[in-house]
Order: structure tokens, then C-alpha cells, then sequence
């Protein structure tokens, strides 16, 4: 190799690195501002100046529906939070802010542009996931979803396309999910990958996320702190 390609071979790695060290102290900024909200909102909740209580509960709900939108954050602690000190009154609220957020991730995933997520991978030298990126980008949404159906298990694959509404929606409630993303992460790949119709997807959200607030809405359950 010649000393002006080896050369260039140097800088590009160089600014490659540049690149992943830049994205990952964006991703330790939000992470940390994900942590000072966090305190913030539990701060908040912990006052309880009666006559800004309703305002600091509708500025926990936004950051509830902004946290849970996040991939890998789990913003459902927050939920949780109000209904322990709130009580059964403010499950409703608590479940319009969580399909809020959820609409909101699987919105931000579906107007990613590939060209975008392609660079992030390809510095980070996943090739496999570039390969498949540039499989997906010229497909129209059928063949989007054959291709997830071809590359399913092969026990899966009758039911993977005809069902992929309703095995979103287990995924959604399954525990342990933040493994796969939490909630936010799973949305957001959800509508990056233009599978899912958005009328579908939003119905699909709020009756996946219905049953747990509602019921204690309706019952009147008291969830211990």
C-alpha cells in the first residue's frame, strides 16, 4: 500500500472514531439529562404545593410521555411514581401520556432517514445490518413484510405477517422488554422499518396499553409505595 492511501486509510478511521466518540457523548448527555429529569420530577411530585399541583402534574405527565418515547429508558417508573402517590384518579392521564409517547417514538423511527442510521452502522462496522438496511430502503411495505416473514423462524412465519399487530403488542407488554428497547425502542423500530400502517399502529398502542391503567381506574386499586 502506497503512502497517500495509507494516508487516507488513516484519516478515514480517524474520523470515523471522531464520529462514534461524538454519538456516544451525545447518547452520555441525554442519559445523564434523561437522570437530571428523572430527579427533577420525582422532586417535584415530593413538594406538593397545593396550588401549583396541577400544574406540576401536567409538566410530570409531558416528561413521563417525552421519557417513555426514549429507547432503552424506562419511563414507566415515572408512571408508576404518580399512581402510588396520585392514586387510581390519574390512570387515565397516566395512559394517555404512555400511548402519547409510544405514537411519538413510532413516529420519530418512521421519519429516520435510512441514509442516517446506514452511517451510524457503518462506523460502527456492523456490515450485516448495513447489508439489510440497503435491502429494505428500495421496498414498498408488502414486501417489507415478506421479507420479515422469510426471515422469521420457520414456525413463526405463517403468522408473523398476517399478526405482526398483535405480537407488537406483546412485545410491548412482555416483561423484560427493555432488553429489546423498552417500549420507546421497540416503536421506534417499529416505524423505522414502514411495516406498520399509522391509523393500525395507533389502535394497536392504545388497546396494548389499555388494560393495566384502566383496571385500576376501574377498580379502584390502591398500588402500594
Amino acid at each position: 500500500m502506497t503512502k497517500p492511501a495509507l494516508a487516507h486509510k488513516v484519516m478515514v478511521g480517524a474520523a470515523q472514531i471522531a464520529r462514534i466518540v461524538l454519538r456516544l457523548g451525545l447518547f452520555l448527555a441525554l442519559a445523564y439529562g434523561v437522570h437530571m429529569l428523572v430527579d427533577w420530577a420525582t422532586a417535584l411530585t415530593a413538594k406538593g404545593h397545593p396550588g401549583a399541583q396541577t400544574g406540576m402534574l401536567v409538566m410530570l405527565l409531558l416528561i413521563y410521555a417525552l421519557l417513555i418515547a426514549v429507547p432503552f429508558v424506562p419511563g414507566i417508573e415515572i408512571g408508576l411514581s404518580l399512581l402510588m402517590l396520585e392514586g387510581a384518579w390519574i390512570a387515565p392521564f397516566i395512559y394517555g401520556a404512555t400511548v402519547i409517547g409510544l405514537l411519538l417514538a413510532y413516529s420519530a423511527g418512521e421519519r429516520m432517514p435510512y441514509s442516517r442510521l446506514h452511517r451510524l452502522f457503518a462506523d460502527l462496522h456492523m456490515h450485516r445490518v448495513c447489508s439489510l438496511l440497503d435491502r429494505l430502503q428500495p421496498l414498498d411495505r408488502a414486501e417489507r413484510v415478506n421479507l420479515l416473514r422469510d426471515r422469521a423462524p420457520r414456525w413463526l412465519r405463517p403468522s408473523v405477517a398476517r399478526y405482526r399487530y398483535l405480537l407488537l403488542a406483546v412485545l410491548i407488554n412482555v416483561p423484560g422488554n427493555a432488553f429489546f428497547g423498552g417500549g420507546g425502542g421497540i416503536l421506534f423500530l417499529a416505524g423505522f422499518s414502514r411495516m406498520f400502517r399509522p391509523v393500525a399502529m395507533a389502535l394497536t398502542i392504545a388497546l396494548a396499553v389499555a388494560p393495566v391503567p384502566l383496571a385500576v381506574w376501574a377498580l379502584d386499586i390502591d398500588i402500594p409505595g
